[in-house]
């Protein structure tokens, strides 16, 4: 197990550094930069501050030097918020989307076992196909439809909930539906259909026969088994809510990386964007290596293949 864990481990490395090769290189052969926007600098103003940030240098230079200082842990200051390192930025900000991705998760779990279970006890019946159809339309309807969708419904129509912000309870109500309505709708089909195929199985018919209660059935034997293709499914499905965040902070004015992200691409903030794509695929990559150490643990075939 230890083997399977550090192979899992050591293959985050190449992945971070692919993708912040690809990136630094993206945003620099880019036009323009992070002052040309500025009418207020003279050009001579503009010359010192690139000078000053290093981007008057080679670009493989500016690339190693990047490099350097990543290991060093310092992901460098922000060109629009002069004030502020990328490091602080990233403080203030990843809670607010920490928070909004593990409730957004919460809720597709919560919502897709229990409309997968249910689906599965009376397969081809209204039972059945009602939640199914819900389940199809949350994936058919993109966060960038429904958050305005919700916002016209609850919050300027009824006037329920805020349109925007993340301040009271309240506020999260729309966020979480809107970012964990495609994931729940997948998490229910995989659900229904591994349930499908567990409930036949020997074991549940011995587990009946011994007159186990139909609740002891289902959660304690069935689910058990049926839960490995969700759990397979978390590491995209995680990786979809870190990278729908983006969507829905900005839909939501919600102060969390994913707004800050779009706001750094609009001020073409290399190191700002840099930095937030560094710390998003270490989230997305660490969660995959947790999902197949999790899933090396419920399956030991897993690790013997790999």
């Amino acid at each position: 197990m230890i083997k399977f864990i550090l192979k899992r481990l050591l293959e985050l490395i190449p992945v971070l550094l692919i993708s912040i090769t690809i990136v630094f290189f993206m945003i620099r052969l880019a036009p323009g930069g992070p002052f040309t926007e500025e009418k207020s600098f003279s050009a001579e103003a503009i010359a010192r501050l690139n000078e000053h940030y290093g981007l008057d240098k080679p670009i493989l230079v500016q690339y190693g030097t990047y490099l350097g200082n990543l290991l060093k842990g310092d992901l460098g200051p922000s060109f629009q918020y002069p004030s502020r390192s990328v490091n602080e930025i990233i403080a203030e900000t990843f809670p607010v989307s920490l928070e909004l991705g593990a409730l957004a998760m919460l809720f597709a779990l919560i919502v897709g076992l229990l409309a997968g279970i249910v689906a599965s006890l009376r397969p081809n019946t209204v039972q059945d196909h009602l939640p199914m159809g819900i389940a199809m339309t949350g994936i058919c309807m993109p966060s960038f439809v429904l958050g305005p969708i919700l916002i016209l419904i609850f919050g300027l129509g009824l006037g329920w909930l805020n349109a925007s912000g993340w301040e009271t309870a309240s506020d999260r109500i729309l966020p979480v539906i809107t970012l964990g309505s495609a994931y729940a709708a997948y998490i229910s089909r995989l659900t229904r259909g591994s349930m499908l195929e567990v409930l036949p199985a020997d074991y549940i018919r011995t587990a009946r026969a011994k007159g186990l209660s139909e609740g002891k059935v289902i959660f304690k034997h069935a689910l058990k088994n049926a839960l490995l293709p969700v759990v397979s499914f978390l590491g995209p499905a995680t990786a979809g809510i870190i990278t729908g965040s983006f969507v829905v902070e900005t839909i939501f004015n919600i102060p969390g990386m994913g707004r800050m992200f779009v706001l750094g691409a609009f001020n073409r903030d290399y190191t700002l964007i840099l930095g937030l794509v560094v710390f998003f695929a270490l989230l997305v990559v660490l969660f995959n290596a947790f999902v197949d150490i999790l899933l090396g643990l419920l399956n030991p075939k897993l690790r013997m293949d790999s």
